[in-house]
């Protein structure tokens, strides 16, 4: 099979689509055909050799944790699934024809596989951070980079909790932000009193790593509810980091109900195929995305 690879870590250039042995799904896995897989920054952070607790890697690695596809060998122990099902979850190495999953979801019927692949790692975190920052209905959530996958996420789901969203992007992307539901202002200069002039925050969330932690910790006053999943030095200012995951069935599971309810929909920015691996590194490395960027296989 053709699998996407690196054997040191670097820039988007150490990616290397190779031909390798197919995985097999062990007890509680299901092997699936890849029809597409999610590009997630957490996918580069890892190429890079940045420290993730949750990852630890090995080379020469696999890339990639999200997919869709068609299950075509079930494990030893798994019920509720055969051959032939169509489902997403998340696993590893699924830059890949076929890719092994320990968790899954059947896909909802109104998803195609390309849609499908851009949510399970994605919901996991956004559910994750609304949780550990604790912010309650009523209250005001800040969202730095706010229209990626992971929050665009976070404001469906914090809009169906009663959670009002202020969201920072682009200016390219206020009218998107608007239409999930937030109350949008662009980032740069004179962010902070724009922010203010929108009232009280509750808590705050950074999703970009653009250096915004000390302003988000002044907006809420408290290091304590500030949540970053893309910057390191968090915890520099008292800030968590967050990136170890919760339960990803479960995540799945609150996933499926609210897409079949048409409470929660991430458009697919930019697809791409094995052999533009790279280029979707780099572009999901620049940012501004709106919505999520995939691998079609």
């Amino acid at each position: 099979m053709k699998k996407v690879i690196f054997t040191e870590f670097g820039g988007p250039e150490v990616l290397q689509l190779v031909d390798a042995e197919a995985p097999h799904a062990g007890p509680g896995q299901v092997r699936i055909a890849v029809r597409a897989a999610g590009v997630n920054p957490v996918d580069w952070r890892i190429r890079e050799g940045q420290v993730l607790g949750a990852h630890p890697t090995v080379l020469p690695s696999g890339v990639g944790i999200d997919a869709a596809g068609i299950v075509d060998e079930v494990g030893e122990g798994v019920t509720g699934v055969e051959v032939g099902d169509s489902v997403f979850g998340e696993g590893s190495s699924t830059y890949a024809e076929f890719a092994v999953l320990p968790a899954w979801a059947r896909m909802p019927a109104n998803l195609s596989f390309e849609e499908a692949a851009g949510y399970p790692s994605v919901v996991e975190t956004a559910l994750r951070l609304i949780r550990e920052v604790d912010v309650r209905p009523g209250q005001t959530l800040l969202v730095s980079g706010a229209s990626g996958g992971v929050g665009s996420a976070v404001l469906q789901i914090a809009r169906e909790r009663g959670i009002t969203v202020i969201g920072t992007a682009g200016a390219a992307n206020q009218d998107y932000l608007r239409g999930l539901g937030a109350v949008a202002t662009t980032y740069g200069e004179g962010w902070v009193e724009r922010v203010r002039r929108l009232g009280r925050v509750d808590a705050a969330l950074d999703l970009a790593g653009s250096g915004v932690i000390g302003e988000l910790v002044e907006l809420t006053g408290d290091p304590g509810k500030v949540l970053s999943i893309a910057d390191l030095g968090a915890p520099e200012f008292g800030v968590r980091f967050s990136g170890v995951a919760g339960s990803v069935p479960d995540a799945l599971a609150e996933a499926v109900d609210l897409i079949s309810r048409g409470k929660l929909h991430i458009p697919v920015e930019k697809s791409y195929s094995l052999t533009d691996a790279a280029a979707a590194h780099a572009d999901s490395h620049a940012g501004h995305a709106r919505g999520r960027r995939v691998i079609v296989v």
